[in-house]
């Protein structure tokens, strides 16, 4: 039985590597038609998007470095997603941690390494917080986690933007900006010629954490159960109520982690006057990534790759960059289709079971 599953497993793992591959394909297929239908260079337009990003050291940087942002939403969104819980704070969390970091790292004077580990430990606390209230507010009150997390995504917005114009405003800025945050806070540039920042390691160890969490560990699988049917892990006995907040807890704190990151890493000061738009673009890609850890930095760097190569293409041909929404959309709704390619399964299946006896 065990080695049934086991081999179930791997072709399951194929066959979602053959189904995002041919979504991906689709897609190229349908915007080139489209391309060629509004653009009067079709040609230009299509290597803009495709092959803009390869096109110089930085320009691959641009997409390594908004990777790194939405991996950290994508790997937030997958966690609370795997709990089947619709909380859509990761947008929220990620903009107040953005802003608490910032003024945590202005507020507190310490030494290099340690400033930015406690800066960043303070905006993931504050990720944290955010995601736990609507799951706070279910568990007590039965309200609904998507539509609370939406609201209260904007409390905290003019909450926070508030103390980021007025007690932490630069009045010298040319913009409405914080202070210049202290250069202890700041993490290093690690790729000459790029903005690639030391953030590239610790999304790299966050992931790798959540893998091991998710796979590894009974508070991992007591929230993929709980995910899949709460009513049979209640009656395992899994405290799905405790699940259902820690998942959201976590996946908040992840969030905040990467609000943090992003502005000590790509900024010198905190200038955001509106919600980066990071949590909702991580649900993209939790979607794309079929809430797999493993999966989300592949989907998040796709996501990135085909944004930046918009950018090029907008600026440099008579193509639009809204263009990129067609491809999201058609990507995400063959990926997110159960029966798309689904008889290719069966057969995958059904083979791999005839040749192992």
């Amino acid at each position: 039985m065990k080695k049934y599953f086991g081999k179930k497993t791997n072709i399951e793992t194929r066959f979602e590597i053959l189904r995002f591959s041919t979504a991906i394909l689709i897609a190229v297929l349908l915007s080139f038609v489209i391309i060629l239908l509004v653009s009067k260079e079709p040609l230009a337009a299509f290597r803009g998007l495709f092959l803009g990003p390869l096109s110089s050291w930085r320009r691959f940087g641009n997409v390594v470095e908004l990777a790194i942002a939405l991996t950290f939403t994508g790997l937030a969104v997958a966690v609370m997603f795997s709990a089947n819980q619709f909380n859509m704070g990761a947008e929220g969390g990620f903009y107040a941690s953005g802003a608490v970091a910032a003024m945590a790292a202005l507020a507190l004077p310490l030494p290099p390494v340690i400033h930015p580990l406690i800066v960043i430990l303070l905006g993931g606390l504050t990720g944290a917080i955010v995601c736990a209230i609507p799951a706070l507010l279910k568990q007590k009150w039965g309200a609904s986690e998507l539509v609370s997390s939406l609201m209260l995504n904007y409390v905290f917005f003019y909450f926070t933007r508030y103390f980021t114009n007025t007690v932490f405003k630069d009045p010298d800025s040319g913009y409405v900006s914080t202070y210049l945050l202290p250069i202890t806070a700041k993490l290093p540039k690690i790729i000459p010629g790029t903005r690639i920042h030391a953030g590239l390691f610790i999304v790299i160890r966050a992931v790798i954490l959540t893998m091991i969490f998710i796979r590894r560990t009974t508070w991992g699988y007591a929230l993929i159960q709980t995910g899949r049917n709460p009513g049979f892990a209640a009656y395992s006995g899994i405290n799905t109520p405790v699940v259902l907040i820690y998942s959201q807890l976590i996946g908040g704190f992840i969030a905040g982690v990467g609000g943090s990151v992003e502005i000590l890493g790509m900024y010198d000061r905190f200038q955001w006057q509106n919600l980066p738009g990071y949590g909702f673009d991580g649900i993209i890609v939790a979607i794309l990534a079929k809430n797999k850890p493993q999966f989300v930095p592949v989907a998040a760097f796709l996501l990135a790759y085909i944004r930046i190569g918009a950018d090029r293409m907008s600026s440099a041909t008579d193509v639009t960059s809204e263009m990129i929404s067609i491809i999201q959309g058609i990507i995400i709704m063959l990926v997110a289709a159960q029966a798309f390619m689904s008889h290719q399964r069966q057969k995958m299946l059904v083979r791999e079971l005839r040749n192992n006896g």
